[in-house]
């Protein structure tokens, strides 16, 4: 009956806890993005803390620098560049009403019939229309949303600022609640990290270079539009499988097209040389460890994070696939339920043993 009695208050203890968390998760659904965000930017600008930690030895002081140096970096290229971008999609818009596309086709496909190239350009006429139509649409809901913009930002801030300020005692917590023994603990969190250290440094900081580079080509051989197609290079630039060429390879056809063969041809270099191989030569530097997951996984994830999360969704998808699938392989080996056990694995005793 005691033990029937003390399981009872265990019980109980763990559902009392579930039901609070239930609660803080209703509380905080709608701004869950922004603390998202908050937390992944503080990973991001860490090694920037550490470093002026480094010489300050003061914690509030060091967030604050970041946090004011994160704002330079990300808030104000924003905050001047978007009315630009903007103003671009609605240029691309009235483009993409006046645009020739059925001469545009039979100039590339000079021996297609009348019926495809019919077919070809209403196809393309109703995705220009619909994409078109989706950024307005996007631009008038986010121009409405702006009071709520600003409190996302300003949790974001706080989010970021604090996880810096007390990474530490975050970690501390987090390890004192770990159901996992301390052996197990260390093999885990050192998957989790490399996993994550790779998808955001690995997939998103690579991706927004790339793109960045891709949008310094628009920019230098005078494609018009030059910051709404960087934005959309970045984004297909954090994508796995998919590419920056699904941008830069219609342009350079265009200009071909356009009678422009020289420059079509030096921007076809430039973007297969530079833009194309940027992803390798930067990952050298600063990935230590690929993640696992295969191309087709990771393009799946982070598409259906997109639509799950939103752009954010872009490194939450991969990140949650690649930690189901750790779990998985933990279960296919048959060591998920020894993570949980205090017992250290044969290895560890045979090392304590000997010394």
């Amino acid at each position: 009956m005691e033990l029937d009695h003390k399981l009872l208050k265990e019980i109980s203890a763990i559902v009392v806890i579930i039901l609070f968390g239930v609660l803080v998760f209703l509380s905080i659904k709608p701004i869950i993005m922004a603390i998202a965000w908050g937390f992944i930017l503080a990973y991001v600008f860490m090694p920037v803390y550490k470093q002026i930690h480094k010489y300050t030895k003061n914690d509030i002081f060091s967030a604050s620098v970041t946090l004011v140096l994160a704002l330079l970096i990300v808030a104000l290229p924003l905050w001047f560049l978007l009315p630009t971008a903007f103003q671009q999609v609605f240029e691309l818009y009235k483009l993409s009403q006046s645009l020739d596309v059925t001469g545009f086709l039979s100039s590339i496909l000079p021996s297609a019939s009348p019926q495809l190239l019919t077919q070809f350009t209403a196809a393309i006429n109703t995705f220009l229309g619909n994409f078109a139509s989706t950024i307005l649409n996007s631009i008038v809901t986010t121009t409405l949303d702006l009071p709520l913009i600003f409190i996302d930002i300003v949790v974001v801030a706080f989010v970021f600022f604090f996880s810096l300020k007390d990474s530490d005692k975050i970690i501390a917590f987090v390890k004192s609640i770990s159901p996992l023994s301390k052996s197990n603990e260390k093999i885990v969190i050192k998957q989790f990290k490399d996993i994550t250290y790779s998808t955001i440094y690995g997939r998103f900081i690579v991706g927004l270079i790339q793109g960045l580079f891709a949008g310094l080509g628009f920019l230098i051989f005078g494609v018009g539009n030059t910051l709404v197609l960087t934005i959309g290079a970045i984004i297909l630039g954090v994508l796995p499988v998919v590419g920056v060429f699904l941008i830069w390879i219609p342009l350079a056809i265009y200009m071909f097209v356009s009678g422009h063969i020289v420059a079509a041809i030096i921007f076809t270099l430039y973007n297969l040389i530079i833009v194309t191989n940027i992803d390798n030569l930067i990952s050298i530097y600063i990935i230590s460890k690929k993640t696992t997951l295969s191309p087709f996984i990771a393009l799946i994830s982070s598409i259906g994070g997109l639509f799950l999360f939103g752009v954010i969704g872009l490194i939450l998808g991969p990140l949650i696939f690649a930690y189901f699938i750790i779990l998985l392989d933990l279960y296919r080996n048959k060591n998920l339920l020894s993570l949980f056990s205090e017992e250290e694995p044969s290895g560890e005793s045979k090392k304590s043993e000997t010394k």
